[in-house]
């Protein structure tokens, strides 16, 4: 098989290629960010999904495509931007793609999190959590991707070796690392997974899925109080020890928001829009992608400490 991967210089979509070499497929990268170093495709295409034609050339000759080429971000001088990508992005892949078999990279987001249990995907978010435009501009592109007949699968919160630009999970783990964070939201907790297995995932995905369906990659639920002393033991820092009510960070960001407006500017840690997607825990289950991909998955703690481990590393590097 040869298969076209869009923004593959990406941490999940490095991964990605890498999954597909190791199952001995041929990889022809697309992306417009330099290749990262532990790139694994045969190729290399430097273009934009935002452009049809460099898209089709690229897609010439491929089996398969997956589309991971996102704008993850929850700054609002973003949300330009991640609606062009995220959305006509997908809509000029799936064109490109043809009769194509698409795998096509969503979010947990768009399944949940729901008040009191794991979401599955059979559940969307709350309505309320649509004010935030990486939840829109995910929620829109999984609806062409699935009325095209794609196989969508969904992250929760990946993390491991290789974010190193980073994506706001890998710089939340980087200011824990760092000692930066000196607190947690008291009600906040995420369904952490190995950015490996959500690669492995991807592969399953293409083999075995069906198209229109949508798979959860997921991992384990921990509360961002364990998340976040796992990270700081493991990089020698001492682990937060205070307990925010989550309706006084939502005031304080709201309050840190109001500098764009006064100083043209956004806060860089207190970003509203990150900061409202703690209110429900956000806890997810994989069942659906155990019982019908074959995915399985690691203990987080694993993965936190290859996260940390791999910034150690690149920080050792640069010094």
């Amino acid at each position: 098989m040869k298969a076209l991967v869009t923004g593959a210089a990406g941490f999940i979509g490095a991964h990605v290629s890498r999954a597909l070499s190791n199952e001995g497929a041929a990889v022809r990268a697309f992306d417009a960010q330099e290749p990262p170093a532990h790139a694994a495709a045969s190729e290399w295409a430097r273009g934009d999904v935002l452009d049809p034609d460099a898209l089709r050339r690229a897609a010439d000759g491929c089996d398969a495509i997956f589309h991971l080429a996102a704008v993850y971000s929850y700054y609002r001088r973003d949300a330009e931007r991640m609606q062009r990508v995220n959305i006509e992005g997908t809509r000029n892949v799936l064109a490109a793609a043809g009769e194509r078999r698409v795998v096509h990279t969503s979010s947990a987001a768009t399944c949940g999190p729901v008040p009191g249990r794991p979401a599955t995907e059979d559940d969307s978010p709350p309505a309320w959590e649509l004010k935030v435009a990486y939840k829109r501009s995910k929620i829109e592109s999984e609806r062409l991707a699935r009325e095209a007949g794609a196989v969508v699968v969904n992250p929760t919160t990946p993390v491991g070796p290789g974010d190193a630009r980073p994506t706001p999970t890998g710089k939340m783990i980087r200011d824990v690392a760092a000692g930066r964070a000196r607190a947690y939201v008291s009600s906040t907790a995420l369904n952490v997974v190995s950015v490996e297995d959500v690669a492995r995932g991807h592969v399953l995905a293409y083999e075995r899925g069906r198209a229109g369906e949508r798979y959860l990659l997921g991992g384990e639920d921990m509360p961002l109080r364990d998340v976040f002393a796992v990270v700081a033991t493991a990089a020698g820092v001492e682990p937060p020890r205070v307990a925010i009510p989550f309706r006084l960070v939502l005031g304080s960001a709201w309050l840190a928001d109001r500098a764009l407006a006064l100083f043209g500017r956004e806060p860089e840690l207190l970003v509203l829009d990150s900061v409202r997607l703690a209110r429900v825990p956000a806890l997810f289950s994989s069942e659906r992608a155990r019982r019908e991909l074959g995915y399985s998955w690691r203990p987080a703690r694993e993965a936190l400490e290859e996260a940390v481990a791999d910034r150690i590393e690149r920080a050792a590097v640069v010094s």
